[in-house]
């Protein structure tokens, strides 16, 4: 048990030390406005460099990428049905759709389905 102090301190200072150290140097000494600026053929720039984002398009995105990899999932349902009970398969089948059409509905409720606000 005596042994394993020695270890435990050297296992904490020498990455303490190596981190100190790397942040050190690792840092500019020099922050210049002019090298930190963007550059446009040597003028300050016109316009911001930042496009807005429709947050819109982004949740009509999204949406669409979970339905489609919902419909991907219903895609095996589909090869399966042949080699299984058709009642159980029948009720998975409706409760997993059941389950993405009361997605969507909430979807339209909530009004992402939007495009225009």
């Amino acid at each position: 048990m005596l042994m394993m102090v020695p270890s435990f301190l050297i296992s904490i200072i020498i990455p303490t030390v190596i981190i100190m150290i790397s942040t050190n140097l690792s840092k500019k000494m020099i922050h210049d406005r002019e090298k930190s600026s963007p550059f446009e053929c040597g003028f300050d720039p016109k316009s911001p460099s930042r496009m807005p984002f429709s947050l819109q398009f982004f949740m009509i995105a999204v949406v669409f990428l979970v339905f489609d990899v919902e419909i991907a999932m219903i895609l095996p349902t589909l090869i399966i049905m042949k080699s299984s009970n058709l009642t159980i398969w029948l009720m998975s089948s409706s409760i997993f759709i059941f389950i993405l059409l009361s997605g969507l509905y909430h979807e339209w409720n909530q009004g992402a389905l939007k495009w225009a606000a």
